[in-house]
């Protein structure tokens, strides 16, 4: 029978003691709390206070995010219609080399026409964002409707009043519907 002294270990050693056996452990004589080494924490952890103090991007981090998102999002979409757009137009007597130059070059047209119209108004956005965030001192909802009407309105300033309206109206009701739909997330989703 094995000497009961050397079974020296938590609960969870417990079970290898009955088999009249045990593992090794590297940590046992250091006398440090080596069941904690390895709990990482759960939230953020800044180099410097003043970054724990600021709890939003700074406006270049949320420049190049907006335009980046936008450019992505935007040519992954109009490389799904262009490809949708270049299967349509197959012909019969196609052979496989035409259809796919076709494919590609309609998913390479339609990607970078959207993607750019989606980078263009990213950065509008981020820059109308941290510019009211700057003058008005504050981050709010506000902020984030407001800059969603003014890109929708300058971007389709050249198109006339009416159209800079219209356009000023929809991207501030995109923009109030996804700050809706963030603290309903916050709120009603456990994460």
């Amino acid at each position: 029978m094995a000497d009961p002294s050397i079974f020296a270990g938590d609960d969870s050693d417990r079970g290898q003691e009955q088999s009249g056996r045990r593992l090794y452990n590297p940590y046992q004589d250091l006398q440090i709390p080596y069941k904690t080494i390895y709990d990482l924490p759960t939230s953020p952890e800044f180099l410097f206070q003043e970054e724990s103090i600021a709890q939003r991007r700074s406006w270049g981090e949320n420049l190049t995010y907006y335009t980046g998102i936008g450019y992505l999002s935007g040519a992954v979409a109009g490389g799904a219609l262009g490809l949708r757009e270049a299967i349509r137009a197959a012909e019969p007597g196609d052979t496989m080399k035409l259809r796919v130059n076709r494919i590609l070059n309609s998913s390479g047209q339609s990607g970078r026409r959207i993607g750019n119209r989606l980078g263009v108004l990213g950065l509008l956005y981020a820059g109308m964002e941290s510019g009211l965030v700057a003058v008005r001192e504050t981050d709010d909802w506000m902020n984030s409707v407001a800059a969603g009407l003014g890109t929708g309105a300058l971007f389709k300033a050249a198109s006339g009043p009416r159209s800079a309206a219209v356009a000023g109206a929809i991207g501030g009701l995109m923009v109030g519907a996804a700050v809706a739909g963030k603290q309903v997330v916050k709120r009603y989703v456990p994460i």
